[in-house]
């Protein structure tokens, strides 16, 4: 594909890339977000795999997905100018990955085919959210939970358009197919985001350059704060997710279709708060929406052990949904500052890899769960979530870094 032309003004075109970024993550969400409150509860029962099994199954996808997240922040800095291509490539993955799921016929090859599914999702954020962060200097944090309010949309609408196929098809048959839409968004985010000619300051020179301010970023305190927090968050967070479809699916009996409208009415609070969380967070601080998102998330776990089946169950999900991904892309936008311009794409890596420590926490939960129930899973995470709220409560850090843009579009 040709290059475009390469302009000082990084706002030029940016509402057509926004909004290319914006489409693709939700449609990225529309898949993860059925594979993992639907098709992963059937993939068990199929199976006929124990709550250890099942955990072990995220898990190996989460190892995956840590390893090729900070391979495409390398990737998404050296190479900043081809974001495009980056995007189209983990859309191409992602779809392949679904279609092996559709054919593995047993637990060890569904474990290795889960490692490969987490592969492709994990490529996208970076050098996405790098190029919203070079595109709007200005509106970051705003920027960022648009990035965001995409997945929640996606995660609305995968749920019941799963729940559909499934209807009238095997859980199968619905990853098999997957194949191609996810080929045909792929191709259209290349067209729409053609690489361009690296501009000054735009990639970083050499691999060399790379790992020195790689290294400056690992001695940045807030940065590293923030890593911190966001590892503990995804420790708790890893075993309410992990096992929520699964309760109200297996324990409570509720149909696909009950847990679908449960799930999907969560994201659609999260499509409310999204915006609101980025634009407080530009114009209060970071810190003040971080620990209230924190808070409340750490407070809906709890609530989910105790919560009685019906409208109980359905508030402690409605919080949980209405702050666990609009949170997540404030501490993206809490990091881009620290890091004031620098390996962009690598930042966001870090924020995402952090997630790495909670990769086990699924596994671990589903250990708890095999022995204690399956509430145990909830109380395990909200005991989790206490410490990084805490961390952020007591921890000092500036508000939102303005940078202008050379010009406004």
């Amino acid at each position: 594909m040709p290059e475009l032309d390469p302009s000082a003004d990084t706002t030029r075109g940016r509402t057509k890339i926004a909004a290319t970024i914006f489409v693709a993550h939700a449609i990225k969400h529309l898949y993860n977000s059925g594979q993992g409150s639907l098709i992963m509860p059937e993939i068990k029962i199929s199976l006929g795999l124990n709550r250890a099994q099942f955990g072990s199954l995220a898990t190996s996808s989460s190892i995956a997905w840590w390893t090729s997240t900070m391979v495409a922040g390398y990737l998404g800095d050296r190479f900043s100018n081809r974001a495009g291509m980056m995007l189209a490539a983990a859309m191409s993955l992602m779809g392949g990955a679904f279609y092996l799921l559709g054919i593995a016929p047993n637990y060890k090859t569904m474990l290795v085919v889960m490692f490969l599914a987490g592969i492709g999702p994990s490529l996208f954020h970076p050098p996405a959210l790098g190029e919203l962060s070079r595109r709007f200097p200005d509106r970051r944090g705003f920027a960022v939970s648009l990035h965001g309010m995409g997945a929640n949309i996606g995660e609305v609408l995968g749920a019941p358009a799963v729940a559909g196929l499934l209807t009238f098809m095997m859980w199968r048959d619905v990853l098999k197919i997957s194949l191609g839409p996810a080929l045909f968004v792929a191709a259209a985010v290349w067209l729409l985001m053609p690489s361009r000619k690296a501009e000054v300051g735009d990639v970083v020179a050499s691999t060399r350059g790379y790992f020195g301010s790689l290294a400056d970023l690992m001695r940045n305190r807030v940065l590293l704060l923030l890593i911190v927090a966001t590892a503990l968050r995804s420790i708790g967070e890893g075993g309410v997710g992990g096992f929520l479809s699964l309760y109200m699916r297996e324990d409570l009996k509720y149909s696909v279709t009950t847990v679908a409208l449960f799930l999907s009415l969560a994201q659609a609070a999260g499509i409310v708060s999204q915006p609101i969380m980025g634009i407080l967070s530009d114009r209060v601080g970071r810190k003040p929406v971080l620990v209230t998102g924190t808070g409340l998330v750490m407070l809906s776990a709890f609530a989910l052990s105790v919560a009685k089946p019906g409208i109980q169950l359905f508030l402690a999900v409605m919080v949980r949904g209405a702050f666990s991904f609009s949170l997540h892309h404030i501490f993206v936008a809490a990091a881009l500052d620290a890091a004031r311009g620098v390996a962009q794409s690598t930042v966001v890596s870090l924020i995402y890899g952090a997630g790495f420590l909670g990769t086990f926490s699924p596994f671990l939960a589903g250990l708890i769960s095999d022995k204690y129930g399956i509430h145990s899973a909830f109380v395990y995470g909200g005991v989790t979530l206490i410490f990084p709220t805490v961390l952020l409560a007591v921890a000092r850090f500036g508000g939102p870094e303005v940078e202008a843009p050379t010009k406004s579009e």
